[in-house]
């Protein structure tokens, strides 16, 4: 029964002038179980006969079936999963892959067969065992002489079953003794029932075959037939069946592995190629990290102003020159305000200035007459004493609070001035509690500042009932800029006009916000840029690897790797760089947050797990987008093309 029948078969190489016409009308059947040798000089096309018998390489015209079943119609991933069943390969320079083991390159077509590690991890050692290669398991081609190559390749082209045996030049780079053993081989593969397709220049290595056809000048000018001895194949592999689903895992598997084997095999492009994916990721969830940091810092300095409070001023603004004239805010508009269901405090501030005297001391001072809730709206703390009570703002008591400041410079022979006397403006004032140390930038943060009752600053300091300003603390539940509206409604009713301004925490804390959320966003897409710089440069050296590893492409696509499998396994790669550069970007990134949280103790950089996450599917996204090229490009190439590349 013929397996092979080609009809007609034309090839063609070049275009236009350069175009050369290499093989010629060719008819051939061949047997199952047959031993053809094809001989013929250098250049005759017996080689590309071969490659297209093989289906590595199509005709430009003709018929070529394979067991009754045209092979022209088929598609590039038809032929290759018609290679990896039929068809296998002994090559003249052996083309097994120089990071494999023995085992692993002789079991390599059984990855696109579908079958398990283990069967053909069993199979790949009874294979090279029975050629005498047990002893040779682990080592790679290069620590194997050339006859034990060959027999690996062997090893190899049986690993599928190889009911047809395409042996291209399998002798040309032996010694004798080694070219003798191997035909000792091809001869017993033979008598097993292997078809054996055999290419040579040498007559005596032709000898050895059943039928001699010689091929010169593209056309077929002899064919003899020596014997007429045909096998049964005995070592025959069983169709494997799987789910669609489960053959996809595994797959996907299979490709996770031989991507993770050559980004290993090849450390020092790898990490280069990471390189800027590790600098892009480590920018953007550091950036991310100082922003946080940034961020939080200035709400805890506003929280410490006081939150969600409203300062009501008279005029018109900060730039307003006559606001001093203005005298209509008063303590009644205070009183009023706090009487309102979305207002939970509100006190009447009273600011002058005058000559602080204790003891011998005599500096310049600020007091600031405040209600009792003065200290919970603005968020001041009390580091030792106490504040005043509302009985004492009634009764227009001669206490007062001091800050850190006046503590230090006027107190600093007395570390607790609590029950002390102080003057200010020749009125006596009894010490009754000192705040803590204020962290914000200011003036209050440089002079020494002073709080009484506002009662006190009003009728026994300043002989006035005048007041500068009224603070509110605005109900948590309600919205701040609804209650500012409101606040203005009230007072415009009461003064009959609007002849005040406010400040609302809440607006200055929304635009901080805002703002450094926009300078975030502008440096995050800065380091962005490098990121996809990073992209850029994987997608480059993928290109590379692509160019450098042809010859890998083409020996796999001969042994049965589909176009799919091709792609799946250069995207895995390069997703898998980035995905490992991603992390190790955001380990450089919490290295330099330990360093800066360490050694710096104003500042620091806060982490968010979102940041980090988003920034390792940006490192993926990245793989996938870059590496989709290089990874196509790879599952396009030709095999005999790719075969041929050095």
């Amino acid at each position: 029964m013929n397996i092979i029948e080609l009809k007609k078969i034309n090839k063609f190489f070049g275009s236009g002038a350069n175009r050369v016409h290499v093989l010629k009308d060719i008819d051939l059947t061949i047997e199952k179980g047959d031993f053809v040798a094809i001989i013929g000089q250098s250049g005759s096309g017996k080689s590309t006969m071969m490659n297209i018998i093989g289906c590595l390489d199509v005709p430009t015209t003709g018929s070529y079936k394979i067991n009754g079943v045209e092979a022209g119609k088929m598609n590039k991933d038809q032929l290759a999963d018609l290679r990896s069943k039929t068809f296998g390969f002994i090559f003249q320079r052996y083309n097994l892959l120089s990071s494999l083991k023995a085992t692993d390159n002789t079991a390599l077509p059984a990855i696109y067969l579908g079958l398990s590690a283990q069967d053909r991890t069993k199979r790949a050692i009874e294979l090279l065992k029975k050629l005498n290669m047990g002893d040779k398991l682990n080592n790679r081609p290069n620590e194997l002489s050339g006859g034990q190559q060959q027999r690996v390749s062997i090893a190899r082209a049986l690993m599928n079953g190889g009911e047809i045996i395409l042996a291209d030049e399998p002798t040309g780079a032996l010694d004798s003794q080694s070219g003798k053993m191997v035909m000792e081989i091809i001869k017993s593969l033979h008598e097993q029932g292997h078809t054996i397709i055999l290419v040579t220049h040498d007559a005596s290595i032709a000898a050895e075959a059943s039928r001699i056809i010689e091929i010169k000048d593209g056309l077929i000018v002899k064919d003899e037939r020596k014997a007429s001895k045909f096998a049964e194949l005995k070592d025959k592999i069983n169709k494997i069946q799987k789910h669609k689903f489960e053959a996809l895992k595994d797959g996907f598997f299979e490709s996770l592995n031989m991507s993770m084997h050559a980004i290993l095999a090849n450390k020092m492009r790898s990490l280069l190629t990471m390189l800027g994916i590790i600098i892009g990721i480590a920018s953007v969830v550091s950036v991310v990290a100082l922003g946080n940091a940034s961020q939080a810092k200035i709400m805890e300095r506003i929280n410490q102003m006081g939150t969600n409070t409203i300062d009501i001023l008279p005029g018109t603004g900060f730039g307003d020159r006559h606001s001093n004239r203005i005298k209509t805010l008063k303590v009644s508009d205070s009183d009023y305000l706090a009487k309102q269901g979305f207002i939970d405090n509100s006190t009447p501030n009273v600011t002058g200035s005058g000559t602080l005297v204790y003891g011998n001391f005599s500096a310049t001072a600020t007091l600031r007459g405040v209600g009792e809730s003065y200290f919970d709206v603005k968020g001041r703390k009390i580091a030792r004493g106490r504040i005043f009570t509302n009985d004492e703002v009634n009764q227009m008591a001669s206490v007062a609070v001091i800050d850190d400041n006046t503590l230090n410079e006027i107190f600093s022979d007395n570390p607790n001035p609590i029950g002390e006397i102080i003057i200010f403006n020749k009125k006596p004032l009894k010490v009754i509690g000192v705040t803590e140390k204020d962290n914000n930038p200011g003036p209050m943060s440089e002079s020494m500042n002073i709080w009484t009752p506002y009662t006190t600053a009003m009728y026994k300091i300043n002989g006035s009932n005048d007041i500068n300003s009224i603070t509110v603390k605005v109900s948590d539940r309600i919205n701040s800029q609804v209650a500012e509206e409101s606040i203005e409604h009230i007072l415009t009713s009461l003064h009959g006009k609007k002849d005040f301004f406010m400040i609302n925490t809440d607006s200055i804390k929304q635009t901080i916000e805002s703002t450094t959320n926009t300078m975030r966003l502008l440096i995050a897409s800065i380091a962005v840029i490098s990121l996809i710089v990073g992209g850029i440069g994987v997608m480059n050296i993928m290109l590379v690897s692509v160019t450098e590893r042809t010859k890998e492409i083409g020996i796999r696509m001969a042994i049965g790797a589909k176009q799919t499998d091709i792609l799946q396994q250069f995207l895995i790669e390069a997703v898998l760089i980035c995905i490992v550069g991603g992390a190790l970007g955001i380990g450089l990134s919490l290295l330099i947050g330990w360093a800066f949280n360490t050694f710096s103790e104003s500042f620091g950089m806060d982490f968010s797990t979102s940041s980090m996450v988003l920034a390792l599917v940006c490192s993926t996204a990245i793989g996938i987008i870059f590496g989709y090229m290089p990874a196509k490009n790879a599952s396009n190439l030709n095999p005999i093309d790719a075969l041929a590349s050095e």
